[in-house]
Order: structure tokens, then sequence, then C-alpha cells
């Protein structure tokens, strides 16, 4: 700690004016990481109100978290431990733009009102935090709040409602331990990217995007589902029921669907998206598979036969070792993508349990991709370009 305090201190008067540094020794730019440990974090708190005082600082960043090996299991009092320190400082963190917490545990309105604290806050990230009735639902109403990105993984609570943020432009929700959906959107009318993660569990049923995606988000404009390999977590529906909401989406990733599943479900998504013009996919069939996940199965969707998208310019396929079923998706966007223009066919993205990269069943698999181009380039007069990657 002293080391620590020594060094801030040093900086403060030993760096002359320059970027990133403001005059009469005020620093612009302050990232702290630092364990929840009372006897430091009064030092702590001292030194960065002495230096947010100056009121020069723009960018001031914490990372909290437990002293290691104090993890699960503590988060009460390493949550009751942080709430003395927040109020203790009161200047410090409303200066704060950018906050992690790890493993803290907060009482019903406990961020709602840590976010009012910070009146600057603009980014929060919350890592494998909790309620302290983790059978309650988070609720967060900040309409006055400057924060613009909030990213939750592994938080264990009943259901995630975001009442009203004005100004959030992304979410970030992974892993979550609780029924589906994970999150439930109200008023957040600067929303511009969702992304959600997560390996679905036994009892998680798939969710329709519908109930959990805001209306009131006129510009979202990236949607990133990521399945993990296993069940696909969201349902097929009526292109009308997400029209609204995709109305000004324009790019979206589905990562993570396991290989034995059909894709043309996914162009249900293309269906509601008329302003959609990049789409992305992942295949991979991992040989792991974690302990109570759900049961795989497949998705059945059949897409509208009259219909035409106008605006679609990049399709991208990661993993292409079915050639059959990716060559009949392929057409299948061919057909309805009017305006495509390029094609990019990927090998699989590494993965740390199965043998993806292995040399030889990287061969196999780039020569299925050539295969499939040659498939459907031939004898047809698409301008369409495939590139194999």
């Amino acid at each position: 700690m002293d080391a620590f305090t020594g060094a801030v201190r040093a900086l403060l008067t030993r760096v002359p004016p320059a970027e990133g540094v403001c005059g009469s020794s005020a620093l612009k730019v302050l990232f702290l990481s630092f364990y929840t440990s009372s006897p430091h974090l009064s030092s702590i708190g001292r030194l960065v109100e002495g230096i947010v005082n100056l009121g020069q600082t723009e960018c001031l960043e914490f990372c909290i978290s437990p002293a290691p090996p104090d993890r699960r299991g503590c988060e009460i009092v390493i949550g009751q431990e942080f709430k003395a320190f927040s109020r203790a400082y009161p200047v410090a963190f409303s200066w704060l733009t950018r906050l992690t917490l790890e493993y803290h545990a907060f009482g019903n309105s406990g961020i709602t009102d840590l976010i009012s604290t910070c009146c600057r806050l603009r980014h929060l990230n919350l890592r494998f935090c909790t309620l302290v009735d983790s059978q309650s639902t988070l609720k967060i109403d900040v309409p006055c709040s400057e924060l613009q990105e909030l990213e939750f993984t592994g938080f264990r609570c009943a259901r995630i409602e975001l009442v009203s943020v004005p100004k959030l432009r992304q979410v970030v929700c992974q892993h979550w331990p609780f029924e589906n959906p994970p999150v439930r959107f109200g008023y957040v009318p600067e929303l511009r990217g969702v992304m959600l993660y997560s390996k679905a569990k036994a009892g998680q049923e798939p969710f329709a995007l519908s109930d959990c995606l805001p209306r009131s988000a006129r510009n979202l404009s990236t949607l990133t589902l990521c399945f993990g390999d296993q069940m696909i977590w969201i349902q097929p529906e009526h292109p009308k029921q997400l029209t609204p909401i995709f109305r000004n989406l324009t790019t979206v990733f589905l990562f993570g669907i396991f290989s034995e599943c059909d894709l043309s479900w996914t162009l249900f998504i293309l269906e509601a998206a008329p302003a959609l013009q990049d789409f992305a996919l992942s295949r991979h069939s991992c040989i792991k598979t974690p302990e109570y996940s759900a049961e795989k199965t497949n998705v059945v969707w059949e897409p509208s036969k009259d219909f035409k998208h106008l605006n679609l310019k990049g399709l991208h396929i990661f993993g292409c070792e079915d050639e059959d079923k990716v060559r009949n998706y392929v057409r299948l966007v061919m057909e309805r993508a009017v305006g495509l223009l390029l094609i990019e066919l990927y090998g699989e993205n590494p993965c740390i349990y199965c043998d993806a990269t292995n040399l030889e069943r990287s061969k196999a698999e780039k020569s299925s991709r050539h295969r499939i181009k040659e498939q459907l380039t031939h004898g047809s007069s698409s301008s369409v370009e495939i590139i194999i990657c």
C-alpha cells in the first residue's frame, strides 16, 4: 500500500503537464484496481479525493474484488465493506466514470442507489455478484443517471429489470443462472447494442426475443446472441412481433450454434430486420457438455415463401464441416437476400476442449468450404462474391 500511494504521489508531483495530465499537478485519467481490504480502503479514498478535488479528472475507474481466496461465500461481508467505503468517500465516488465489482452482494435497491450516488458513472460491470436475497428481482431505475454501458456476468437474482436507464447504449448479460429471459427492458431509448451469452441449463426454457428486448429502443443496431454450442435458448417467432424492435438493426451475430441444429430458423431474424446489412453465425459441437445442461433439440421454422430482403450485404459463416447443411442454408439466404454482395466461409473458431484446430481436421474442413463454393457457383449467374477465409 505504501508503494502504491508513493507511486501516485510521485506521478502527481514529478510529471509535467502533458497528454493525459493537466496543469496544477492534476490527473485527467486514473485507473485503480484493488482488493476490498479495510485497512487500505481509507488510504485509497483519501488519495483519490485529493486528486479529484483539483477538478480536472475526466476519467476515474475502480476495479474492486475480494482478495483471494475469499470469493464465493463472502459476498455479503465484501458488499458491506464496499458500502462503507463508498459512504465514507462520496466525493471520490461522485467522480467515478467506470466501475467493475466482483463477488459483491447488494440489497434490493443497492445497485440503483450506487448508480445514483456515482453521478458521473458511465460504465458499470458486475461480475459474479448477487442480491442478498437471490430470489428477488434486481430492478434498476435511474432516470437521471449518465450510465451508458451495463455488463452482468453470473449475477445471481431471480431476474433483471432495467426499469428506466435513459442514456443506456450497451447491455451485456452472460452466464445467467436464473430463468429466461435474463433481462427485461423498460425505458432505454438510446440502446444501441445487446449481447446475451449463456449455455442453457436444465429448466431454462427458450424464450421469445419480443418478451425481452425493448420497444422503447428505436436505434437498436447490433444484436449478439451466443449459445455456447448448447441448446438454442430463443424461440423463433412471427417477424411482425419483432419488426418494431428490429427496424434499425444492421448487424447480427449468432454464435455457438451446435452443428447438428438446422439453420433455416435464423431467417426469422432476417425477416424481422429490414435494415440488416451484416449477418454472421458460427457453428460447432463441443465434445464437452457442462453439468446440468439443457437438452439440445433441433429448432424448426419455415421462412415465408415470398419473403425478399433488400439490404443484406454480407453473410459470414464460421464452421462449414457439414457441407449439405451449410450449402442449403446459403442458397436459402441467396434466394431471399436480393442485394447480397459477399459471402465469407470461415473455419471453426478455436475450442479449448475440442480438436477444432487439428491440422488434418483443418485441412478437411477447408476442403469442405471449397466444395461448397464450387457447388454454389457452378452454373450460377449470381454476382455474389464467395470468399474462403
